[in-house]
């Protein structure tokens, strides 16, 4: 049914766009650029109107126009062109048809094996196309799968004039994977009633809730003298920071969490005796819960301080996104429209919270309701990376009903 879908996310996918959060450009990594570029041109091909790159926030939108006289609300559907912080270069897709349920070798010369007994996961995909990585690089199904669902649907609804739709926005947009890139989002320009990112994971994934999340930076500062001489007087940073890990509860943390449960997690901790670093990610469902995390952080901050002459620990926290459930539960149209195409396409809906977030975190908070959708691939951000054909192709089924069902009520 969607005869270039295949041919088009393999051609992206061997496209490296890797983002750079040590960059200080917009967008991080010219490849994106390119590649965003790219996408303008191809479309222009396929017969979408208003195509353009903007180049103070580095997305490319594009319109499907409605064929209906109906007034109908405007519907939009977003992705990401950046992929993950692996190997991105040099990625050799592989195919795996009529998939067995057994080990499959990724690469011989290195014995990289994707296994269900590593991934149970793969046993759900027993008898279908699986596209995977060679065991070098990650695969980039996110989010280059959801830009292809996308682009092969509204390209089928050109393809058949005869069913009836409103108009249709698309945006792809950059750096999503470290955190900014909807900074820059413009909700006006996009002019969408509600939207939907297209960045989930298996059939059916239906997210309206994510985290609130803050990014936390911790600089400890100490004191070095001879070790030989150092009582009473050496102040270690590092031990330092170490006793401050210590404060925080022991058990919330990402690998002893799951569901809506929160915690803090230690992302980096670098030094010496002088001085040392910590970073952490802080992150909770509920928001009266995240700020008494936050509050948290500094607490513990300044009790340790009450023991010094002068401040050793200083915090730097950022709010980086909220629980789009706020906003989204005041309109839910886009998520009982969404229930209902995968109803009528008998996939079933699983709406459960993303332990993390996605574009959509932000763009809700502009003005734009936007849940997620699923767009299939398993394993992101590594080597073990995998997407059937055919949840490509479910995935691109639910964005064509949804456009249906607008039209329809």
């Amino acid at each position: 049914m969607y005869e270039k879908l295949v041919d088009r996310f393999i051609r992206y996918v061997k496209i490296d766009t890797r983002s750079d959060a040590n960059s200080e450009t917009i967008p991080s990594t010219q490849s994106q650029v390119e590649f965003a570029k790219m996408l303008v041109e191809d479309l222009k091909e396929i017969g979408l109107e208003e195509v353009e790159y903007t180049e103070a926030n580095s997305f490319v939108t594009a319109t499907l126009p409605a064929n209906t006289d109906k007034e109908l609300a405007t519907v939009g559907f977003i992705a990401h062109v950046d992929t993950a912080d692996f190997e991105s270069e040099n990625i050799q897709p592989q195919f795996v048809e009529d998939y067995d349920g057994e080990d499959i070798l990724l690469n011989k010369e290195e014995n990289i094996v994707l296994s269900p007994s590593a991934f149970p996961n793969l046993k759900n995909y027993i008898g279908k196309t699986l596209i995977t990585t060679d065991g070098t690089t990650l695969l980039g199904a996110d989010d280059k799968a959801g830009i292809v669902e996308i682009i092969s649907a509204v390209e089928y609804l050109i393809d058949h004039p005869e069913i009836e739709h409103g108009r249709v926005r698309l945006a792809f947009g950059p750096d999503e994977e470290i955190g900014v890139g909807a900074d820059r989002f413009d909700v006006d320009h996009f002019d969408a009633d509600f939207a939907y990112t297209v960045d989930g994971g298996p059939i059916g994934e239906l997210q309206y809730e994510s985290f609130n999340a803050a990014g936390v930076k911790i600089l400890v500062q100490g004191k070095n003298v001879h070790p030989g001489t150092a009582k009473d007087q050496m102040v270690n940073a590092l031990t330092l920071a170490m006793d401050y890990h210590a404060e925080l509860p022991v058990d919330e943390v990402p690998e002893k969490t799951e569901g809506r449960e929160g915690f803090f997690h230690l992302t980096s901790m670098t030094g010496t005796v002088e001085e040392a670093r910590m970073e952490y990610i802080v992150r909770d469902h509920d928001r009266e819960a995240f700020e008494a995390r936050k509050a948290m952080i500094l607490e513990i901050a300044e009790r340790l301080n009450q023991g010094f002459e002068e401040e050793r620990i200083q915090i730097e926290m950022n709010d980086q996104y909220y629980n789009m459930r706020e906003v989204i539960e005041k309109d839910m149209r886009s998520v009982e429209i969404a229930q209902t195409a995968m109803k009528e396409l008998e996939i079933e809906a699983v709406l459960e919270p993303i332990r993390g977030g996605t574009d959509g975190s932000k763009i809700s908070f502009m003005g734009l309701p936007t849940p997620n959708l699923f767009a299939g691939g398993e394993n992101f951000h590594g080597r073990y990376e995998f997407i059937a054909i055919e949840s490509m192709e479910a995935a691109t089924d639910v964005i064509r009903k949804i456009i249906e069902l607008i039209a329809k009520n």
